[in-house]
């Protein structure tokens, strides 16, 4: 098993990101709020999953070891794989999901892309033994600064994690329309607008439609 990948970010795409470690490239899928903290040329520590198939091996990269955990955790309910095991990360944060489950939060659950009432209703009883209570973990980026992305191509980097997660070009136009007055709230305020805030932002805009 892999455990983490630790070394100079190569580059970075909309669904996956390239670690050197060694003079050896990895590939790491990871979650758009993942990505967009990683910058090129900058180190990186991802932790990371191995998932091995009979035609590929694919390497899955997280914020924090809590993230792996429950990424690997909520693949043992029925019908998710780690397709979906991510786009639930993409969604929700560890403790968002754990609530979710331990309350019966249906709503919630729901609002992950490919995830419908009885999808949702069988996650929350397999996994209601399994994934405790929230721990609080705070939130922190691959190379251990305060989650923020640059301010510069949030659009971007939110059009390509709506687009990764299964919605339409129009529909990921819309969302990031709804979602401006928050980026600019934030600049105002005189912060960098967060990617993984706006994302989630647009995703329960789109949730309500």
């Amino acid at each position: 098993m892999i455990a983490f990948v630790k070394g100079k970010v190569a580059s970075v795409g909309y669904d996956s990101a390239v670690v050197e470690v060694g003079g050896v490239g990895f590939e790491v899928r990871a979650t758009p709020g993942t990505l967009a903290e990683l910058r090129i040329g900058e180190p990186a520590t991802l932790p990371t999953s191995l998932v091995v198939r009979e035609d590929s091996l694919t390497l899955y990269g997280f914020a924090d070891e809590d993230e792996r955990t429950v990424f690997e955790l909520v693949q043992t309910a029925s019908g998710v794989g780690p397709r979906l095991a991510q786009a639930i990360l993409a969604v929700l944060s560890p403790d968002d999901i754990r609530r979710a489950v331990a309350t019966d939060d249906l709503v919630t659950l729901t609002k992950v892309p490919g995830i419908g009432k009885k999808g949702a209703q069988r996650i929350a009883l397999e996994l209601k033994d399994r994934l405790g209570a929230p721990v609080g973990t705070g939130t922190h980026t691959a190379n251990g600064r305060p989650s923020m992305s640059a301010a510069a191509g949030w659009r971007d980097q939110v059009h390509a994690g709506l687009i990764s997660l299964g919605w339409s070009v129009r529909e990921a136009d819309a969302a990031i329309d709804a979602v401006v007055p928050l980026a600019e709230d934030q600049l105002a305020a005189g912060k960098t607008p967060e990617v993984a805030t706006l994302l989630k932002a647009a995703l329960r805009t789109l949730s309500r439609a």
